[in-house]
């Protein structure tokens, strides 16, 4: 209905469904004709439409509500809202009936209201339900934005065996898929390849790019990068590619590019491993958990450079230079314990010189079996920092600090 409405008027402001303004300024004809235009482009939707028009946002839903095809003229605001019920203001229900208690129902009482007196009892939303209640609206017209399909195909012009002829075809089509997005002033952050086979079959790869660009070489080194270890069961009849995750604007480049960060660079070697491998990349990140074991989880490598806009001297150099040992998990492995005033005293044979513990975990909840158990930091003669715990009767050792 939206896009239907486009034939009236282009700027469109859809609220939310249901409810959308239309600006008429600069479009020849009166009130009466936009309406019957906008009701001419909205005939086949099924829809009771009720139609409205005013100087702002507030008198042009006054109008339609009144009556379907309703005008509110200038300077008749205050009078065609005064018998209206403030559910028109899209007020709280909670809110309405705390007014209705104090005895204002319609949108006439509320504009009565001294203004003062009502901002300072029901808040700083007050004095623009105030304002909206004389006829008063000061929202900014936000047109909708529109999705732009840019993509490009080739299908029904030969088929292709080998790569080169693949490439070639690719080339062609980012040509023109990035003439489209510089013509329309928008970057893609990603790609959407599908492969249309000679067997019926159809593959598909979804390429995101390290960041929006609208560049041709960097689109294709990454189309080509994805492409390098697929393999195909019979020739290539068609080609589509197309633009996604537009985004307005230019591509953000470096003051100083010399040292500078090429994320584009890092993406197609990500892309190339990607390939060769056969599954995603990902990193590893901390998070907060109770148990050992659940403090890291692998996450989708995202390419993007690291700001420095935030550097800092550190006064205290010491403090920069202090190394702080980082947990190894190793694979869980039953150890010799010997205990010394309840604590660990030799580990596999080697006396323990330090030792500090225990820290009691218990995990039952959320657990697929309950885990209750000791665990321990020793610090060995040989100078191995390890972790170690026991579990009912018997010792693990859970990992090393490196």
């Amino acid at each position: 209905m939206l896009d239907a409405l486009d034939a009236v008027s282009p700027l469109i402001d859809d609220v939310r469904p249901g409810l959308a303004f239309l600006e008429m300024h600069g479009i020849a004809g009166d009130a009466r004709a936009w309406m019957m235009q906008a009701r001419r482009a909205l005939t086949g939707f099924g829809s009771v439409l009720r139609l409205g028009a005013g100087s702002n946002k507030i008198a042009a839903r006054a109008a339609a509500y009144v009556a379907d095809g309703s005008i509110c003229e200038p300077g008749s605001e205050c009078e065609l809202l005064a018998l209206l019920p403030l559910t028109l203001l899209d007020i709280e229900a909670e809110v309405v009936e705390r007014l209705a208690l104090l005895g204002i129902e319609r949108l006439g009482d509320l504009a009565a209201l001294p203004h003062g007196p009502f901002v300072r009892r029901f808040g700083a939303a007050a004095a623009h339900w105030h304002e909206l209640a004389r006829g008063i609206d000061r929202r900014p017209f936000v047109p909708r934005s529109r999705a732009v399909a840019i993509e490009a195909s080739i299908f029904g012009e030969g088929r292709a065996v080998d790569e080169a002829q693949v490439f070639f075809a690719l080339r062609m089509l980012l040509t023109r898929v990035c003439a489209d997005l510089e013509g329309c002033g928008k970057r893609a952050g990603a790609l959407h390849l599908a492969l249309e086979l000679e067997d019926a079959q159809t593959c598909t790869f979804d390429v995101p790019l390290a960041m929006p660009t609208a560049h041709e070489r960097t689109m294709f080194d990454m189309m080509r990068a994805k492409l390098e270890g697929a393999t195909f069961e019979s020739a290539i009849v068609g080609l589509r590619v197309q633009a996604r995750q537009l985004e307005e604007g230019g591509e953000a480049q470096a003051l100083f590019g010399a040292d500078d960060f090429d994320p584009q660079r890092v993406a197609v070697t990500i892309a190339r491993l990607e390939a060769m491998l056969g599954e995603s990349i990902a990193r590893a990140t901390t998070r907060e958990a109770h148990l050992l074991e659940e403090r890291f989880a692998y996450q989708p490598f995202v390419c993007q450079p690291e700001s420095n806009h935030h550097e800092f001297v550190d006064c205290h150099p010491e403090r920069s230079r202090r190394i702080v040992p980082q947990l190894r998990l190793l694979e869980v492995r039953e150890i010799a314990v010997e205990l010394r005033a309840r604590e660990p005293a030799m580990v596999d044979g080697q006396a323990v010189m330090q030792c500090v513990g225990p820290w009691r975990i218990a995990e039952r909840a959320h657990a697929p079996a309950p885990i209750t158990r000791d665990e321990y930091d020793v610090v060995l003669e040989d100078g191995t920092f390890a972790r170690i715990y026991r579990q009912n009767t018997h010792w693990y050792m859970r990992g090393v600090y490196e």
